[in-house]
């Protein structure tokens, strides 16, 4: 007996139990809207995915190519046919997840328009997001499961027992498109007690892993931005402590929280960090800080200064009033903070970097696992990075030191497409291609990302096709560069009516009112062109 066929018996019986009221109800139909609807709340998915994750991280520590990857999405759509070409592609969603870019929330989702990363926008745009990309990834369960029913129906009808066996077990051992998300609260949008409420709303949406960063919330930037403001560190702890709180409260034992540093690039503190003995974690956080030492004669009104070593140092202490650390610390930072997070509650970690090079990544992650051998990253393959020019100098820099003559190539125009061609080149694009295994094995990524891919591949094909249709391509714009293709590579949409649920609301109808529903799905539609 198969879950399928359970379901259908658990039915014919109650259908039983009510009798003649019930007459119309077909035990079947109904076995198909459960398969249809596997998932009925947030909590379901975000305890399902949860496992997921935990799993994943195991099987990471077990075997460093075991990493896994996803691409950040700003709507539904854009996550539902991610997974449907993962699926159609790969065979399978293992290991493949979707990030919740703040950035793309901001740029992209906010009702006051496109904004910047700031934490400006509407916290609650973030939970509706995760609750709008479970609704479309659970409408692409209903449709492929859909399409199986109809090819059941069609097997059964030619008298096919083989095929109509064979698509059963399809449907009994069907994967669903539904895959963890990593959520970006960005600093948690306020105080700890503002973090937890929408880490609640984040995970009772579905969310299994939330990913916060150790930025000032009413100061935040971009990662990739300057005029990062840092906190010290029982700051942070705090709203990771209330994120645990809310996972916990809500029953997800094992949510995932991804602890972010920004301290590579940030080079401010907004205050001091309380420090009760020499060498407590406030006493190293403010061992970074920018000083001079003084006498008490030098001391001026509203000064502030701290101990060291006996000695007064007076912390450089900006006109905006925050605090600047000593250039050349960044690295040592990041170190500290990723030790102190995963030591208190934090499960991986995210250091964000101003380029993609796997030594300096490595470099740091080698001094974390001195302390925590186990330490995870996830890692931001960023479009804000310049990977052509980026992994170009590399390589140049690479060759120079082995002794190859690179007298051919002007360093500081590797960018330039006269370059394309050459070995270097060549070199450096096969670095880019292998670097999410490399970084794996070398410095600890269990998990890579690019936080905003989608963005930029919408503003890209839309380009391309407004370029040709308004031109002088017209209409063949369209055909040649859009449905020809779908066509001919099996992209789902070119049958929009039925990627939108037409044929789902039909097989409903069907259901509710028998031979008298009125089909949407008959000779006339012209999406049977596609079929």
């Amino acid at each position: 007996m198969t879950t399928y066929d359970d379901d259908i018996d658990a039915i014919r019986a109650l259908k039983e139990e009510h009798g003649a009221p019930w007459d119309a109800i077909d035990p079947e139909s109904v076995a198909r809207m459960r398969a249809q609807n596997r998932f009925r709340t947030g909590l379901e998915i975000a305890q399902y995915t949860a496992d997921i994750m935990r799993r994943d991280m195991a099987a990471y520590d077990a075997d460093p190519s075991a990493y896994t990857q996803s691409l950040g999405v700003w709507h539904g759509f854009v996550g539902q046919q991610k997974l449907i070409s993962i699926k159609k592609h790969l065979g399978t969603t293992d290991k493949r997840y979707l990030y919740l870019s703040g950035w793309m929330v901001a740029a992209l989702r906010s009702e006051f328009g496109p904004l910047p990363d700031q934490s400006m926008h509407e916290k609650t745009a973030v939970p509706a997001l995760i609750e709008e990309i479970y609704t479309f990834l659970r409408q692409a369960d209903a449709r492929e499961l859909d399409l199986l029913f109809t090819k059941l129906d069609d097997a059964r009808a030619a008298g096919d027992t083989t095929a109509a066996e064979f698509i059963r077990s399809q449907i009994d051992t069907y994967e669903t498109h539904i895959v963890p998300i990593i959520a970006d609260i960005d600093a948690g949008f306020g105080n700890p007690e503002a973090t937890y409420l929408l880490a609640k709303k984040m995970i009772e949406a579905g969310a299994c892993a939330i990913q916060i960063e150790n930025q000032v919330s009413d100061e935040k930037q971009c990662g990739h931005q300057d005029g990062k403001v840092t906190v010290p560190h029982e700051d942070f702890l705090a709203k990771i402590n209330a994120v645990r709180y809310a996972f916990l409260e809500l029953g997800i034992e094992n949510g995932v929280i991804v602890a972010r540093t920004d301290s590579l690039g940030a080079g401010l503190t907004q205050k001091l960090a309380v420090s009760h003995e020499s060498g407590d974690l406030g006493d190293r956080y403010n061992s970074f800080l920018d000083t001079e030492q003084i006498s008490p004669a030098d001391l001026g009104d509203g000064d502030v200064v701290i101990t060291r070593d006996g000695a007064l140092h007076r912390p450089k202490r900006l006109p905006s009033n925050l605090y600047q650390f000593r250039p050349g610390t960044g690295e040592e930072r990041v170190v500290l903070d990723c030790v102190t997070s995963l030591r208190n509650g934090a499960d991986l970690l995210w250091i964000e970097t101003e380029k993609p090079h796997i030594e300096q990544i490595a470099g740091m992650v080698d001094a974390i696992r001195a302390e925590v051998p186990d330490a995870k990253l996830v890692y931001n393959n960023s479009p804000s990075f310049n990977w052509t020019l980026n992994f170009r100098q590399q390589v140049y820099d690479l060759l120079a030191a082995e002794g190859a003559d690179v007298s051919g190539y002007d360093r500081g125009d590797l960018m330039n497409a006269e370059y394309d061609g050459t070995e270097l080149a060549r070199l450096a694009d096969e670095k880019i291609r292998t670097f999410q295994r490399d970084g794996s094995a070398r410095a600890g990524i269990f998990h890579h990302l690019i936080t905003l891919p989608t963005y930029h591949t919408a503003a890209l094909s839309t380009d391309d096709l407004a370029k040709g249709y308004f031109g002088d391509e017209g209409m063949l714009a369209y055909v040649r560069g859009v449905q020809r293709r779908e066509i001919r590579e099996g992209i789902a949409t070119v049958r929009h009516q039925n990627m939108a649920g037409s044929d789902i609301g039909d097989n409903h109808k069907e259901y509710f009112a028998g031979e008298a529903a009125l089909k949407a799905g008959g000779q006339h539609n012209t999406m049977n062109q596609f079929s």
